[in-house]
């Protein structure tokens, strides 16, 4: 507060009743004052004195989607650790571009935490800046975001699972259905997929048709209009590799609305096992996703007491296969 006056150029009494929006204070004041706090980053607290130097045993949690069973099932592994260990979680939605420039640029004033997870989204630099100014712990969950503690898979390998399944059951023409995330962009967990596509078909020896890469936003929607497209080529494919099994499900759809058949007439793969993968018979790599949650969970409460950390798990993933795939048919 001593710095915030100094900047504003009033008394430590004024800047604390201006920022405590005392009527008392003159409104060409106010504005000068609440400038400077903007400016340092500073933000007053009821809990300061309290708190300075202690813990809050609160963890907050930013996360971009709310709906999406991966971000519910990441979040609902985190909360089970750290609701044993008597936390707190504070859940900060940033669901798009605006909500993510609000979050970061006021994220210095947020109420005192012990440490802060990310779910599944990436941090640039200046947000990481932010996130640093807290001098507070940082995991990421579903993800890695360097150079914090991470729990992923890695999607390069779920991808080439994916892929190489196709490739042993015979399959010569596959498409990939790529996606993205229009309030997340540069995720490098969709690049991993994507690549291993492209390493999987040059590995044998198949050149890659770029007519068969199709890159939509994610969802199941999105899934159904990418298949689509792919089947009004001259020479439709006879596999797809999905990026996320609600996308899969899509092309499934446009596929059987088409009057052709799943395997065999096409076969179709995603990653992620989601819940109505094992309903609908599909075909997946299986990551486990709440396990990932919960092992962020048990990082941070190892940060918290002074454990030594690994700075990156890796978990498995493992091909399931169910009824949407089979050899190609003979023609």
């Amino acid at each position: 507060m001593a710095d915030v006056a100094r900047l504003a150029g009033v008394s430590m009494a004024t800047a604390s009743r201006a920022l405590s929006d005392h009527p008392h204070v003159a409104p060409a004041t106010r504005a000068r004052v609440l400038d400077a706090a903007a400016e340092l980053a500073y933000v007053v607290s009821p809990e300061a004195s309290r708190l300075a130097g202690g813990v809050t045993d609160r963890i907050a949690v930013v996360v971009p989607h709310l709906s999406r069973w991966f971000f519910g099932a990441l979040l609902d592994g985190l909360e089970s650790v750290l609701r044993e260990a008597d936390k707190d979680l504070l859940i900060y939605h940033v669901g798009d571009a605006a909500d993510r420039k609000s979050f970061f640029e006021r994220l210095p004033a947020r109420r005192k935490v012990d440490a802060v997870v990310v779910l599944g989204m990436p941090i640039a630099r200046p947000e990481r800046e932010r996130l640093e100014m807290m001098g507070v712990h940082i995991v990421a969950a579903g993800g890695q975001i360097e150079p914090y503690p991470f729990v992923s898979i890695d999607d390069m390998v779920a991808g080439r699972q994916a892929v190489n399944h196709l490739l042993f059951l015979g399959h010569r023409r596959i498409a990939m259905i790529a996606t993205n995330d229009p309030g997340q962009p540069g995720w490098p967990i969709r690049a991993g997929r994507s690549r291993a596509y492209h390493a999987a078909l040059a590995d044998a020896g198949l050149p890659a048709d770029p007519d068969l890469a199709v890159t939509v936003p994610w969802g199941g929607a999105a899934g159904a209009e990418a298949m689509a497209e792919l089947l009004s080529l001259r020479e439709p494919p006879t596999a797809v590799y999905a990026h996320s099994d609600e996308v899969a499900l899509g092309a499934i759809r446009t596929i059987r609305r088409a009057g052709l058949r799943v395997p065999e007439d096409i076969s179709v793969i995603g990653i992620d096992d989601h819940p109505l993968a094992e309903l609908t018979d599909l075909t997946t790599v299986a990551q486990p996703v709440r396990d990932q949650g919960a092992l962020a969970g048990q990082v941070v409460l190892g940060l918290l007491s002074g454990a030594a950390t690994d700075p990156g798990i890796t978990m498995a993933t493992r091909l399931v296969v169910r009824g949407s795939t089979g050899p190609p048919r003979v023609a």
